[in-house]
């Protein structure tokens, strides 16, 4: 299939985090030889809890040239150096996955081998002692300057980021339609989509659409019958309930918490003003009253807004890029908010789509290679969340017995036994999390590797004993120079 029309009119169908970043990039990136029209209602909320992220977005605002600081200010954000996760591999433990790099590594094996070594010699350490962001989040401190690098991404205001971009886009030029789309008109042959119809009977062509209407998929999934791909086997939560409350405490800690439940998961998400909490569950094992229940009496503060649920259905589309339409956002599918993927999805769904970008038209070469790697880059993601579940010692309620024991795909199982049996961990090629990601989650969910690279034996033993001290008192010297996270927030990007 090739359809030779060149692509000069793109049209965005929902705005939200998706729409207005998709809008920011084609017409900051490729807008002076096409035309964006967004449309959206202000009648349908958009879902937007979306509020960590993960620190790819900092190069997406590099490429887009958006200055950071008026970023946060806008959206109230907040810096994030990594998740507490707190009872997960069993009850009353805790561990975070954080974005630093933990030790240093050689050519042959990564630190852990080497931490992994110190232990059989007696040398006992947190394999976190090694990590500066993830002492600094410990401690509730976050700065950076040239000579003291940090690597973070936000929390943030996700109704405030949309308004933020859309300011942003409408100075390039992007055009926003106010409406309803009620039909989506496709040619009666190649099936492709030609315009939208909207509630006032206005039409709106396109030579290219872009899906941001969430859930519903009015254009990839309804007009275009793409089909869907369920993971609700191996992530069976389907529902989730999001409240704001009113910060309360003076700290604001440069993380995001996950704390583990009976029959799911609560977030904590501390911006410079308010808190924003959830709880994912899973409605087999709990009832939503029960969950609204649960989550009110687990949060601090006055709340600010109406607990709402939302009820979803993890998997993924079929294909991401379907004909002339592309979908992104909850169109294209959803991997629970666990490792906060959902605002890195639609970013790098963009940027690829840019690099494939059908300028003289479309062709099928396009489309199989824009599927091809968000299939891989998704289904890693997939397999990192489910590694959270399935790795777990708690057998205390049906709920989890159902994760420790549900087979899960081979893909991750491979990973899994490869570091128990030899504490290796080696990355697909769509992987977004690094080795240090897997190895802090696998440790910390209880995964202890009968074996480690021999290389680290090759160091005598006072020299393994001073070269993980030597890391370890230069973390502890920079963290005790970081001022606390707040103060730093009001220093470089007070929202008040």
């Amino acid at each position: 299939m090739t359809h030779n029309k060149p692509i000069k009119n793109v049209v965005i169908a929902g705005g939200g985090t998706a729409g207005w970043m998709a809008a920011a990039a084609l017409s900051k990136l490729v807008g002076k030889n096409i035309n964006v029209t967004l449309i959206e209602s202000d009648d349908i909320a958009t879902v937007g809890v979306g509020e960590a992220t993960i620190p790819p977005i900092r190069t997406f605002h590099k490429l887009l040239g958006i200055n950071e600081q008026a970023f946060m200010k806008a959206t109230q954000a907040s810096f994030k150096l990594g998740i507490s996760f707190e009872n997960w591999g069993e009850k009353n433990t805790d561990y975070i996955h954080s974005f630093g790099m933990t030790g240093k590594e050689c050519w042959a094996g990564e630190f852990h081998h080497f931490w992994l070594h110190s232990l059989t010699l007696g040398l006992e350490s947190e394999f976190g002692d090694y990590c500066y962001e993830l002492q600094a989040a410990k401690q509730g401190k976050c700065a950076f300057n040239q000579q003291n690098p940090i690597n973070y991404a936000f929390h943030m205001d996700a109704s405030r980021y949309a308004l933020f971009l859309r300011e942003f886009s409408e100075q390039l030029g992007v055009k926003r339609l106010e409406g309803k789309i009620i039909h989506v008109n496709k040619c009666a042959t190649s099936g492709f989509i030609n315009s939208l119809t909207l509630a006032d009977e206005s039409i709106v062509n396109g030579d290219f659409f872009i899906d941001c209407t969430g859930f519903n998929g009015l254009l990839i999934e309804q007009a275009l019958h793409t089909g869907y791909e369920d993971w609700s086997h191996l992530l069976p939560c389907d529902s989730a309930i999001a409240v704001q409350t009113r910060a309360i405490s003076d700290d604001i800690v440069p993380y995001t918490r996950s704390i583990a439940h009976d029959a799911g998961w609560q977030w904590q998400i501390p911006l410079q003003q308010r808190v924003g909490n959830g709880l994912v569950y899973c409605s087999r094992y709990l009832n939503d009253t029960d969950a609204k229940q649960l989550l009110l009496s687990n949060i601090q503060g006055e709340t600010l807004t109406e607990p709402r649920v939302i009820k979803f259905k993890t998997g993924r589309r079929r294909k991401g890029w379907n004909k002339n339409c592309l979908a992104l956002g909850l169109a294209s599918g959803f991997v629970e908010p666990l490792e906060s993927t959902s605002i890195h999805l639609i970013m790098s769904g963009i940027i690829r789509f840019i690099r494939l970008f059908p300028f003289d038209g479309i062709t099928e070469q396009a489309i199989h290679e824009y599927n091809k790697q968000l299939k891989s880059e998704i289904e890693n993601i997939r397999d990192f969340i489910v590694l959270h579940y399935k790795v777990t010692d708690r057998t205390d309620s049906e709920f989890w017995r159902h994760c420790k024991n549900m087979e899960v795909p081979d893909t991750l199982v491979h990973k899994i036994s490869l570091f128990k049996e030899t504490g290796r961990v080696f990355l697909d090629d769509g992987d977004i999390f690094r080795v240090d990601s897997w190895v802090q989650v696998m440790l910390g969910q209880g995964i202890k590797p009968k074996q480690y690279h021999l290389i680290a034996s090759l160091m005598s033993d006072d020299e393994l004993s001073h070269f993980l001290l030597s890391i370890k008192q230069q973390i502890t010297q920079r963290v005790a120079q970081l001022p606390t996270h707040k103060a730093f927030l009001q220093q470089y990007c007070s929202a008040e």
